[in-house]
């Protein structure tokens, strides 16, 4: 079944995806779900979605599904009725991106993985679908203007430096396997209080909500649909954002703004900037947040050394890959403004 896969040159594909007319939805969506044979389920959804033109990344695994696509709008109906073909999937939610030029994804990539979201978690008798109450984004409102309400960020560290719900409790973590075990602490510390979860689009509060419900505890709520929906609706509904800057996002994109607030700084020159970018030395490419002069002056690098780099012939960048340690190799997502004028 070597077929299900597109392998056409992605330097190919993205000029296509640039001069093309034919504007594209960007939408996420996930479901956790008992798939038993992994690999058939892949390769006919590979089949199915790609009937439409479907780009994007989608994880696949026994517990479910979860993914980042982008449609060509006219074909939204379409993927539509693609999506309910599938017993599970038929009316699940679709997270349509809050800012989009239809440039997300450039081609289908579907992987199966153990696990749609990698946990940690190892008690076979935790059942992912028994979760939490699922709230809108009027109810969020209203259990967070309550004294005896909380509320936690089930993202990593480099997504909420961006951009959160006010007043947030947000754990300084790079994985949400990092988070459970934070999170579980500030449960037990605030056992009397009402607990919100959110994340991106529901997929990581959902499996969290359920995991601590499964550990005993109660009065747990989750942000139906995440961020995006929260944003779509305060906007439908005239209610008040309480969120604050951008929304950190797992596609070329990399960020859509929720609020006007720039709440991050340029992790090179420290001035007011919430823009990520990867370093475009690609024997570094450390995700790090960099404002327009620093691209200018790194050339979209994380640092001089890696700028100096890039400028190299391909023979010695090669050989020197072998040796050299960037800050990419050093530290993890986000984490480069602890070296800053470093590497």
């Amino acid at each position: 079944m070597s077929s299900l896969h597109n392998r056409v040159d992605k330097r190919l594909l993205k000029e296509q995806l640039e001069t093309t007319k034919t504007p594209r939805t960007t939408l996420s969506f996930y479901k956790y779900a008992k798939i038993g044979n992994v690999k058939l389920f892949r390769d006919h959804l590979y089949l199915l979605l790609s009937q439409v033109n479907t780009f994007g990344r989608i994880y696949v695994a026994h517990e479910g599904i979860n993914g980042q696509v982008s449609v060509p709008s006219p074909e939204m109906k379409h993927f539509r009725a693609l999506m309910n073909e599938i017993t599970f999937l038929e009316g699940c939610r679709l997270n349509i991106a809050v800012e989009d030029d239809g440039k997300s994804f450039y081609k289908l990539i579907i992987k199966i993985k153990s696990k749609i979201v990698a946990d940690g978690i190892e008690d076979e008798s935790f059942d992912v679908t028994d979760n939490a109450r699922h709230i809108s984004a009027e109810e969020y409102n209203a259990i967070t203007a309550e004294d005896d309400s909380i509320v936690i960020d089930m993202r990593n560290h480099y997504e909420s430096e961006v951009g959160h719900f006010k007043g947030a409790i947000r754990p300084d973590v790079e994985t949400f396997r990092e988070t459970l075990p934070i999170v579980e602490d500030i449960l037990t510390e605030n056992a009397e209080k009402k607990v919100i979860m959110y994340c991106t689009g529901g997929i990581r509060c959902e499996k969290a909500t359920a995991y601590f419900k499964h550990r005993g505890f109660d009065n747990l709520y989750q942000l139906d649909g995440g961020i995006i929906e929260y944003a779509r609706q305060a906007k439908q509904q005239g209610l008040e954002n309480k969120y604050i800057g951008k929304n950190f996002v797992f596609d070329d994109r990399l960020g859509e703004r929720i609020s006007e607030d720039v709440i991050a700084k340029c992790h090179q020159c420290g001035s007011s900037c919430d823009n990520h970018t990867n370093c475009a030395n690609d024997a570094c490419h450390i995700l790090f947040i960099q404002c327009d002069n620093c691209k200018d002056q790194y050339q979209g690098c994380c640092s001089q050394k890696c700028s100096d780099f890039n400028q190299l012939p391909e023979e010695e960048r090669a050989e020197k890959r072998k040796t050299e340690e960037f800050n990419g190799t050093k530290f993890g997502k986000g984490r480069y403004k602890a070296a800053r004028g470093g590497l």
